[in-house]
């Protein structure tokens, strides 16, 4: 069943158990404000509730041109770490939720929109799609997380080379640069982004949990710390009862077995 909601900012659409948020700002690129960015809180917590994976979309031409600058001009120092701030603690529940999410772009991605997809467990882009860090020519400096999320998926060089020579990535230099883990065709983006997220929604959930939330931290860890976290994971996802039906079913072939490419 699929149910649909509306905000003046984001759109919400239930099908079956995969959320798919749309960012709703298109006469203005879909530029992220104050209020924008809090209706997007908003989605991302009831899709926590009820959805297994997400997709982020953007309506219209653009998935998103980023920060909003007409408003944040207008702010006070505090009022913009205030701001910042508020981005990490919403785009961290994207990234440390309880569900993946599967971003799906076209057009702009430049600045808090390459933030945003960045939070996002797998990004999808169609042909149309560039990537930009603007920051450096607008005499500002980037506040979504990018100096965290994006330099990790990019590498601090690249990234430094957006943001000093304003360079304008292109959809393959994307995917090369680890931006998008998928390039399709204009307009296809959607429609993958859904099949990928219903994939993993199938998923046992213990293990999606585990996924989204252990690997980015083992990342952070030092070599055997990692492995030593690893262990425990493994071990606690094992000994769950849908893991032990799971393998039961895959040990007594009623699983589906992998799919390798060029053979039916």
């Amino acid at each position: 069943m699929t149910a649909i909601a509306n905000t003046s900012y984001v759109t919400y659409e239930l099908r079956g158990d995969v959320a798919h948020i749309g960012l709703n700002r298109p006469e203005k690129r879909n530029a992220i404000s104050d209020a924008f960015v809090e209706a997007i809180a908003a989605t991302v917590a009831r899709a926590e509730s009820e959805a297994k994976a997400a997709v982020i979309f953007g309506h219209g031409n653009h998935f998103c041109a980023g920060l909003d600058l007409a408003e944040h001009m207008k702010k006070t120092p505090i009022e913009g770490v205030r701001g910042s701030r508020r981005w990490h603690e919403i785009f961290a529940k994207i990234e440390h939720g309880t569900i993946p999410y599967i971003s799906a772009l076209h057009g702009a991605v430049i600045g808090g929109g390459l933030e945003l997809a960045a939070s996002t467990h797998i990004r999808v882009a169609d042909r149309t799609t560039f990537f930009a860090l603007p920051e450096g020519q607008r005499g500002i400096f980037v506040g979504g997380g990018g100096s965290v999320r994006v330099a990790r998926l990019t590498g601090t060089a690249r990234m430094m080379d957006m943001m000093l020579t304003g360079r304008v990535l292109s959809v393959e230099e994307g995917e090369r640069s680890n931006l998008a883990q998928y390039v399709v065709e204009k307009g296809e983006a959607r429609d993958k982004a859904h099949e990928l997220a219903k994939a993993a929604a199938s998923n046992a959930e213990i293990s999606n949990y585990a996924i989204i939330n252990a690997l980015p931290r083992i990342q952070d860890m030092a070599k055997e710390d990692g492995l030593f976290v690893e262990s425990f994971m493994a071990s606690f996802t094992a000994t769950s009862p849908e893991a032990e039906e799971r393998l039961r079913a895959f040990l007594e072939k009623r699983a589906e077995r992998l799919k390798i490419p060029g053979q039916n």
